[in-house]
């Protein structure tokens, strides 16, 4: 089964507020990734989300440490299997839905990711 993490990330240089959440999907020879506000709760609000490069699938593994170049401190927050099928990652802008299965300690249940007008609203449900 595929794997998925979900990492803090503290410390970016271009994070205006200074932490986010990446969710990482392991994707054929990498990840697809979100960069998230928050970590969503199930059953809570829509969590705004954008979609950034692709990480490498070492990220799936990482308890915690410094990120390279400087760009801040990494820590995980959850990992696990996920099922469903990713759709074709579009690099000209037309993002497809997502609704996949996700089984962790934190992210456990009914993952969506919808596009929308500034990006991504993730829910877990």
């Amino acid at each position: 089964m595929p794997r998925f993490a979900l990492l803090e990330h503290t410390g970016a240089p271009d994070d205006p507020v200074g932490r986010h959440f990446d969710l990482l999907l392991e994707s054929g020879a990498d990840c697809r990734t979100w960069r998230l506000a928050a970590v969503p709760e199930s059953g809570g609000a829509a969590v705004a989300a954008v979609a950034i490069a692709p990480h490498r699938r070492a990220w799936l593994d990482h308890e915690s440490g410094p990120v390279s170049g400087g760009r801040g401190f990494a820590r995980r927050v959850d990992g696990g299997t996920f099922t469903g099928v990713l759709p074709a990652d579009d690099a000209v802008g037309s993002a497809q839905p997502i609704a996949i299965g996700v089984d962790g300690q934190v992210l456990s249940g009914r993952l969506t990711l919808e596009p929308v007008a500034a990006g991504w609203a993730i829910r877990l449900g």
